[in-house]
């Protein structure tokens, strides 16, 4: 069985994001950017994330499926510490001519990301020097129609410095998922995308599907095996020699591939996958806290170990839950 010695404690800060709309803005983008945000506060047990919805006048905004945001206008000196430009029907709506507002997020320590239309607008605003960025490959085919002078990369998403353009619609999830992963642990984010139903993490590289590139979970075959391995076997963990024996690799070379793809531990995201799965219970179901700890391998000390990490104890966490405290 794992240890559960030397288990950190999550961050404390809360990080804000900003979500920009203009006129027929795309719902489906808007709702993987604020459910994604939504869902990893509920599976953290302590909130991290809050978000604003803004556009150029503030008020009522209407999607292209008819649906209305109420925002708040834009800030001379913006707070927040990321910025998500949500797509449009439309790549030429003057809205979406936002460099002077992406200017004084990225001036003030923000990383923007610029879903679809909004970054093939900022593209040709920048004079069609499309190289390293991304869009959708609908709006690469269209610029290519009317002869703009890009061809953006059709990756999900390119980092560009405090910039990242992206190809938007679905891969936004994606996009959510690799942000959330800087502040949240894997397991989390992992349980975020298992709620979502999301099979397969793709990351910022992957080709968008139009392409013909299919992503997995990691892009690592026998990593991936071994997560599904830890996924099933949460009521009984398998201790890591287990692991390493039926994947058919030594231990150096999985806490490498541990590492390199999601900077942790095997040990340490075994046991995070099983705090996640043990908050979910928490939250969805009646079971008594020590049955919880036991469905999901900790034998004894469930509540100090869950404390620890979470920075609250289990019954507290439920209470407060239940009086919408949290």
């Amino acid at each position: 069985m794992t240890s559960d010695k030397g288990i950190r404690q999550q961050d404390e800060r809360i990080w804000h994001f900003d979500v920009l709309v203009a006129d027929e803005f795309i719902m489906t983008e808007v709702g993987l950017v604020v459910d994604a945000l939504r869902i990893a506060n509920r599976v953290t047990a302590r909130p991290r994330f809050q978000w604003r919805f803004r556009s150029a006048k503030g008020g009522d905004v209407q999607s292209l499926s008819g649906g209305i945001l109420r925002t708040e206008t834009f800030l001379e000196k913006p707070d927040a510490d990321y910025a998500f430009v949500i797509g449009n029907s439309n790549q030429d709506n003057p809205a979406l001519s936002l460099m002077p507002v992406i200017s004084r997020y990225t001036f003030r320590g923000a990383q923007v990301f610029l879903l679809a239309e909004a970054a093939s607008r900022y593209i040709r605003e920048r004079g069609g020097a499309a190289q390293g960025m991304s869009t959708h490959w609908e709006n690469s085919a269209l610029s290519r129609e009317r002869m703009d002078p890009f061809d953006a990369d059709t990756a999900i998403a390119s980092e560009n410095g405090p910039v990242v353009t992206c190809a938007g619609m679905g891969a936004t999830l994606d996009v959510m998922l690799a942000v959330m992963r800087r502040h949240i642990p894997s397991a989390a984010v992992m349980m975020v995308a298992n709620i979502f139903l999301h099979e397969n993490i793709r990351d910022f590289q992957t080709r968008q599907p139009f392409g013909g590139a299919r992503g997995t979970t990691t892009g690592d075959a026998e990593l991936d095996h071994c997560i599904e391995l830890m996924q099933a076997n949460i009521e009984e963990p398998l201790p890591i020699a287990d692991l390493v024996d039926a994947i058919g690799l030594s231990n150096r070379s999985l806490e490498r591939k541990f590492r390199a793809h999601l900077s942790t531990t095997p040990n340490t995201f075994y046991r995070e996958l099983r705090l996640a799965k043990a908050n979910n219970l928490l939250l969805n179901t009646s079971m008594p806290v020590r049955e919880v700890g036991l469905a999901c391998g900790f034998s004894s000390g469930f509540s100090g170990l869950y404390k620890s990490f979470f920075g609250i104890t289990p019954a507290a966490m439920r209470k407060g839950r239940r009086k919408g405290a949290l």
